[in-house]
């Protein structure tokens, strides 16, 4: 099987093409602050690339013409890493964990749950408590709802329910919500210094997000000399230089 002109097909390219692996045409160019430059050929899309010290980028490879931008390839990728990194923050949220509980259920095995649960909730996860209940069982509801209560009054620390616990069918049912982290107990086998660092990057990362920073005491410094260093702080973007930031044919003229 022969393969076509130009290399492999584009299914086999980890990532966006970028300078002299563009195959388009034409294509569609896109500056600095999203200024659109319009349709341009690819060879005069390189040149200007190169004028300006930058990198041209194909960002919508499906697009007629496709879609380039003028950037350093090195800068934007690090801005996308960060984009994936700050949507998975948000992931856990939607995660739902479920834990199983019985009518006869031993309290060691209930202190297990619990501990699984709370650990679940620290990692920003929902659970989902299910109690079964298990033939003639079912004419005791009430020793369930009991089970149910005892375990939600000893994860109060960490989550509370979104509802009150609900009767379906033979079993059940309440979900959990994780608290705040600032308003949450620390997680079992941290230390008060971790809790503190957590607390603090939590509301770091809401401050980044435009979120309003919870209304929580500063966490105390001791060394009023202590320089805090923001570990947020992204360096500045080097100076453009000659030529492609990153192009192994800068030798080849194109024009």
């Amino acid at each position: 099987m022969t393969r076509p002109p130009g290399g492999r097909p584009s299914a086999f390219f980890s990532g966006p093409r970028v300078n002299g692996k563009i195959r388009a045409r034409e294509v569609r160019v896109i500056g600095d602050e999203s200024k659109q430059l319009g349709v341009l050929p690819l060879s005069e899309a390189l040149i200007l690339a190169r004028q300006q010290g930058v990198d041209l980028v194909e960002i919508a490879p499906n697009a007629t013409p496709p879609v380039c931008r003028l950037v350093d390839f090195g800068k934007y990728r690090y801005e996308q890493a960060k984009r994936d990194k700050d949507s998975k923050k948000h992931q856990h949220a939607n995660k739902v964990k479920e834990v199983q509980l019985s009518v006869k259920i031993d309290p060691h095995d209930l202190e297990v749950k619990r501990d699984h649960a709370v650990g679940f909730l620290c990692e920003e996860m929902k659970v989902k408590v299910t109690l079964r209940f298990r033939g003639r069982e079912m004419a005791h509801t009430e020793l369930g709802f009991q089970v149910v209560k005892k375990f939600l009054s000893e994860v109060e620390p960490w989550g509370l329910p979104d509802r009150d616990p609900q009767l379906v069918g033979r079993g059940i049912n309440v979900m959990l919500s994780p608290l705040p982290r600032n308003k949450r107990a620390k997680a079992p086998g941290d230390s008060d210094e971790v809790h503190a660092a957590k607390g603090v990057a939590a509301a770091a990362a809401a401050a980044a997000d435009g979120s309003t920073a919870p209304a929580t005491p500063p966490v105390p410094v001791t060394n009023s000399n202590t320089i805090v260093v923001n570990p947020f702080a992204t360096p500045d973007a080097e100076e453009p230089g000659a030529g492609f930031a990153n192009n192994p044919l800068g030798q080849i003229d194109v024009s």
